[in-house]
């Protein structure tokens, strides 16, 4: 494709010229109707001049006879931008009249018809071939009055408008090349961008982000929603990545130990206790496994939800309330303390299961991993509003986590106990990540000195008061997930 086939296909070229084609169009419709109407309105007013100069001079012939008509067309004759006059007697010669030479078909047809006529008038300088309008009249005893206007000015206009004319078509060309290079260089260079991220995605990029000026345009805003939907999409297609290099890595184990005992078992076992066993100590592996397959399940239902999907008017406080009742007795069984802070209503937009599954995910990481070396445990729930945002803390006096830790830990499978003594799978967090995400926010994990505070924020905020607590029956029970 050559690069002048190229500019001709380009959007930028033909905006051009259709900007082109419609302005003249318009230009010139506007040009010709002027033009048009301007020129019958001077005919008609130089129709009007010649008959009352016709009149004038046909009753002062009545009063004054052939002598008072060649004074008043010579007085008249002597004014700056005259009429065009001419006298003749019945043998066609010239008695008075500023009019050199002009064709004889007029005289001899004196019918009073307006008429177009080539003429020269008597002027200093010499003659000059001019265009007027022209009436002929016959008068008694044989003489010919011709009374006209010159048609000058009103070339002079027409040619005016021309000009006029071809300085807007110049214009109208500029403007286009100008809106040509705006377009190409601005608009198409954006769209460019578009295109070439685009291929960037397409051949497995997903880092890939459209351009955005800041200035605020339709293509900003077009750019930002895709780079929010491309979060997305690359977010879940590295927690696909995440999830299956886990399971190749994190479930290697289990199934390997699973196989071996298996075949230990059918090689050395004597007796049906020994296979009994084996048995067992199988089913209970399979159990773990399906346990972490419906906990990755879980986590990616909650991913591929839509934001608003099974959204009611929860009353957090009363969330709160029920998980505290749920597990104090199990921190007392701990030698531990629970607390929690909610002095009023708060309402907010939010899947009521799903944030208390976070809620109990949050409680039993604390029970696992936030007792301190010396001293009770005692883990604080809190629930307060922040603007148009709810934040959920859990927060315990523990040893907490290394803030270089804090993001790592929230993805699957990571724990951080190198030693796997506690029971878990390393999945909690990330469902409470995941439950954050779906509702606007985020799972945040700070220093609470001592111990680890676990914020999840809420971005669906209502008033106090407004609504009421979301039906329970609207969602369908899903396993949960306990284990971190």
């Amino acid at each position: 494709m050559t690069r002048l086939t190229r500019i001709i296909r380009t959007t930028a070229f033909k905006l051009s010229v259709l900007y082109i084609a419609v302005f003249t169009g318009l230009s010139g419709f506007l040009l010709v109707y002027i033009s048009r109407n301007t020129n019958q309105l001077m005919a008609g007013q130089v129709v009007q001049t010649v008959d009352a100069e016709i009149s004038g001079l046909a009753d002062e012939y009545v009063r004054g006879g052939v002598r008072s008509v060649v004074e008043s067309i010579d007085r008249r004759a002597r004014r700056p931008d005259a009429s065009l006059y001419l006298l003749t007697d019945f043998a066609g010669v010239t008695i008075a009249g500023n009019i050199a030479r002009l064709p004889t078909v007029v005289l001899d047809e004196a019918d009073g018809d307006i008429r177009r006529v080539k003429y020269a008038r008597v002027e200093p300088g010499g003659d000059v071939e001019r265009e007027a309008l022209v009436r002929t009249f016959e008068l008694r005893g044989g003489y010919r009055l011709l009374v006209g206007r010159d048609l000058g000015e009103q070339q002079r206009f027409s040619a005016l408008l021309g000009e006029a004319l071809r300085l807007w078509l110049a214009v109208v060309v500029v403007m286009a090349v100008i809106t040509w290079l705006f377009v190409s260089r601005r608009v198409l260079k954006r769209i460019d961008g578009i295109a070439a991220t685009s291929q960037t995605i397409m051949h497995g990029n997903l880092s890939g982000r459209l351009p955005v000026a800041g200035n605020g345009d339709e293509f900003d805003r077009l750019a930002t929603n895709l780079n929010e939907m491309l979060d997305r999409i690359e977010l879940l297609m590295q927690g696909m990545k995440d999830v299956s290099d886990n399971i190749a890595h994190d479930l290697k184990t289990p199934l390997t130990r699973l196989r071996t005992r298996v075949e230990t078992t059918l090689r050395e076992a004597k007796s049906d206790g020994e296979y009994r066993s084996a048995l067992e100590a199988t089913l209970d592996d399979s159990d773990t496994l399906i346990r972490i397959f419906d906990a990755l399940l879980r986590i990616a239902r909650v991913e591929a939800m839509a934001p608003e999907s099974g959204m009611d008017d929860v009353d957090l406080k009363a969330v709160v309330e029920e998980m505290a009742d749920l597990y104090e007795p199990v921190v007392e069984d701990e030698g531990g303390r629970l607390d929690i802070q909610v002095s009023e209503t708060v309402m907010a937009r939010c899947n009521r299961e799903l944030v208390a599954q976070a809620l109990v995910n949050l409680i039993e990481n604390a029970l696992k991993y936030g007792k301190p070396a010396d001293g009770d445990l005692v883990i604080s729930i809190k629930a307060e509003r922040h603007e148009d945002r709810i934040l959920l803390n859990v927060s315990d006096n523990g040893p907490g986590i290394p803030a270089e830790d804090a993001d790592r830990v929230r993805r699957r499978f990571v724990r951080l106990d190198a030693s796997r003594s506690a029971p878990g799978y390393g999945l909690g967090l990330s469902l409470v990540n995941a439950v954050a995400r779906l509702h606007g926010g985020s799972l945040v994990l700070q220093d609470a000195n001592p111990g680890l505070s676990a914020v999840i924020d809420l971005k669906w905020a209502k008033d106090e008061g407004a609504g009421g607590q979301g039906d329970k029956n609207a969602h369908d029970e899903q396993p949960g997930i306990q284990e971190d």
